[in-house]
């Protein structure tokens, strides 16, 4: 009798599917969140150790709508890269990243609110109508309220997967807003928000290209040997 090649048999109770799905769940998603994370503990370390200069509440504010608008378009890349690399895996971390953008969104908001303007709502009321820059920033918050309210599977299913697809595309507007808020914000170098404008521009003009591209033709029907042989089918009496 013929022995078993070594790693020939497959260990009982374990498949290849099986096995990818816990390393996704076991090791590729909690890197993904730790690489998410990252930039506000250091965000954190910075400002419990005095590292962010002169102004630092300012600075922190910054840093952390910088985070947000980032998140977004990395979000926003997580499709075309999963086409155009063929890279699948991509879209599995898409729902995490994308709530991310949302949590550095809040923490943006919420210093402003809590640190910078203490609570003083009517101050912080005459800021959201009298100055520009805040308005959009504002508006752009409350686009992304719904997207990370409706990020359960729960949702998808409750909404339908067409109307879920269409309130999610409230992502480009609030993306659009945030670039728009991060140029007025700025006092003189403006290049950083240009960048950041002409990688959604690149974005929005891959979306419209995947929208309109022409549909492959459908390809007619070959008939096997064995339904060539029968010819076709008669009618019944």
């Amino acid at each position: 009798m013929e022995p078993a090649r070594r790693g020939s048999a497959q260990a009982p109770g374990r498949t290849p599917g099986r096995s990818r799905e816990q390393r996704i769940r076991f090791i590729y998603k909690p890197a993904v969140f730790a690489l998410c994370l990252a930039p506000f503990v250091w965000i954190a370390c910075q400002a419990a150790t005095g590292g962010l200069g002169a102004n630092p509440i300012e600075a922190l504010i910054r840093s952390l709508g910088d985070w947000t608008l980032r998140f977004l378009l990395i979000t926003l890349m997580v499709s075309p890269v999963a086409k155009i690399f063929a890279w699948p895996l991509a879209m599995r971390f898409r729902r995490m990243i994308g709530l991310f953008a949302f949590f550095y969104a809040v923490m943006h908001l919420a210093t402003w609110i809590a640190i910078d303007q203490f609570f003083a709502w009517p101050l912080i009321w005459a800021a959201i109508v009298k100055k520009p820059f805040i308005t959009i920033g504002m508006l752009a918050a409350v686009l992304l309220l719904p997207l990370a309210v409706t990020s359960t599977s729960a949702m998808i299913k409750r909404l339908g997967a067409r109307r879920w697809k269409r309130l999610h595309m409230l992502i480009y507007p609030a993306a659009i807003l945030g670039c728009v808020h991060f140029y007025m914000m700025v006092k003189a170098d403006v290049r950083e928000p240009l960048i950041y404008a002409g990688v959604l521009a690149g974005l929005l003009a891959w979306r419209v290209a995947m929208r309109w591209r022409p549909r492959p033709a459908a390809r007619p029907v070959v008939p096997t040997a064995a339904e060539r042989h029968r010819g076709p089918a008669r009618p019944e009496a």
